[in-house]
């Protein structure tokens, strides 16, 4: 046998002359991996059981309602009482939400940087802020998952046991009372997530960390007001009250704080949005990356 050395006859390099798609695409396909990636999709089964479980937790409710509905209709528009409401339909998937909410954050955003992937992407022309744009943008409709499309299926069944709104302007009042508040808990929890996986790398740290978040807020503050008859504005820092109380105004119900003004409730989603965010931004500026 012999030695053969190794010898190197060219060098040089060659510059990329394709299409560049620049930081739109850039965006959007990160945002496409990570909801991808957020749903356990192109995983193994083993990734995707969870998520596609509380997914179909939080539909469970719903597509029984609508499966009584379709063989017994007579019974169930006889019982208004049986058939769930638009605002309180959210207390029946709480568990669902919060448990889908602790998955999605941490799996989006703590995987980029436990596997050194953050460098990569940021030494495209995304930068820390675009890259957390395509986050919010994965991490958000996710959520929309568990926070809309049932009461989406909800409206639907409803509306074809002739118990859902009665003309074409009340169902698109509703229709639009579904969609906002839809939005208000998953851009709230997106922002809680997303704020929990900013400060570690390990997952199950971060998903932790979201379910103490909301047990220690509504456990702290429902023992002050009711408890040690602190102010009732306590409860706007109760993760797990303030967005379905918000829920029940945006469908013109008061709740069960009716003393608590709408406006203020508004304001405490803001602040809680707004606050989430800003705890990302600055996590994300002081990480040292290398690309």
């Amino acid at each position: 046998m012999t030695d053969r050395a190794a010898h190197i006859y060219e060098q040089g390099y060659r510059a990329y002359d394709g299409e560049r798609l620049g930081v739109r695409a850039s965006v959007r396909s990160l945002a496409v991996h990570s909801i991808l990636r957020g749903l356990g999709l192109r995983r193994t089964f083993w990734a995707k059981l969870l998520p596609i479980a509380t997914v179909g937790i939080a539909y469970l409710p719903a597509a029984v309602f609508l499966g009584i509905a379709a063989i017994i209709p007579d019974e169930i528009t006889g019982d208004l009482d049986a058939i769930p409401g638009y605002a309180d339909y959210f207390g029946n998937i709480t568990a669902a939400i919060v448990l889908f909410v602790a998955i999605v954050g941490p799996e989006v955003l703590c995987s980029d940087r436990r596997n050194g992937m953050l460098g990569m992407y940021l030494a495209s022309p995304l930068t820390r802020e675009t890259y957390l744009l395509a986050k919010v943008l994965a991490v958000l409709p996710v959520l929309l998952l568990v926070t809309l499309g049932p009461q989406l299926l909800l409206l639907i069944g409803r509306t074809l046991i002739d118990v859902g709104p009665e003309t074409v302007a009340d169902f698109a009042l509703v229709l639009v009372r579904t969609l906002v508040a839809g939005l208000v808990v998953a851009a709230i929890y997106t922002a809680v997530s997303l704020a929990a996986a900013s400060l570690t790398d390990r997952r199950a740290v971060a998903s932790a960390g979201v379910i103490l978040t909301l047990l220690v807020s509504s456990s702290v503050t429902s023992a002050l007001v009711e408890g040690a008859d602190f102010d009732r504005r306590l409860y706007l820092l109760n993760l797990a009250f303030l967005p379905f109380e918000l829920v029940q105004r945006i469908y013109g119900e008061l709740g069960s704080e009716p003393t608590l003004a709408t406006a203020s409730l508004v304001a405490g989603v803001f602040t809680w949005v707004i606050g989430a965010a800003a705890v990302v931004w600055w996590r994300y500026q002081q990480l040292t990356v290398a690309r």
